[in-house]
């Protein structure tokens, strides 16, 4: 088996993950959206202290990260899926064979949304970067984050980020 370093693309979510990664893991035939990821609740508080909680795949794997949200006709406003890195790192992610605009939201160790990507294109190649290490990468329905206030600075509340709620 071949390793390499550098990023791999994938769909819907991840579209790279930077460092050592095994050959062929983005190559299988994906025809259709992943179905029985565990899930999670997680809350978004605004800077207005306005709560937001939305009910959140977990993509843990990374068979599970390359599928991400692809192929689904739909992500409604309480859902999204969550892409934890471990050990922080440069999220980079794409569009591929995702029919739905998506905002992705880029969080840091201790819960803090350090950037946010937001509406973008469905079926994009283009990377979508977090710009600087995240420990999280967030997807929620495309233009939730404007609707809903929520900005660069706001704090994620989830076990991941070692909050008890």
């Amino acid at each position: 088996m071949t390793k390499w370093t550098a990023r791999w693309m994938c769909g819907a979510g991840v579209a790279a993950v930077i460092g050592v990664a095994s050959a062929g893991v983005a190559s299988a035939a994906i025809t259709g959206p992943q179905k029985g990821l565990a899930t999670e609740t997680l809350t978004i508080v605004n800077q207005h202290g306005k709560r937001f909680t939305f009910k959140v795949e977990q993509a843990l794997t990374p068979e599970q990260q390359e599928i991400g949200l692809m192929f689904r006709k739909v992500v409604p406003a309480d859902t999204g899926m969550i892409f934890p890195w471990n050990p922080p790192q440069v999220s980079e992610m794409w569009m591929k064979n995702t029919l739905v605009p998506l905002d992705m939201v880029f969080i840091g160790p201790h819960g803090t949304i350090r950037h946010i990507a937001n509406d973008t294109v469905p079926e994009s190649l283009r990377v979508i970067s977090s710009r600087v290490p995240v420990a999280a990468t967030l997807e929620l329905q495309g233009g939730i984050t404007a609707k809903d206030d929520i900005d660069v600075g706001d704090k994620v509340i989830a076990s991941q980020f070692g909050d008890e709620k």
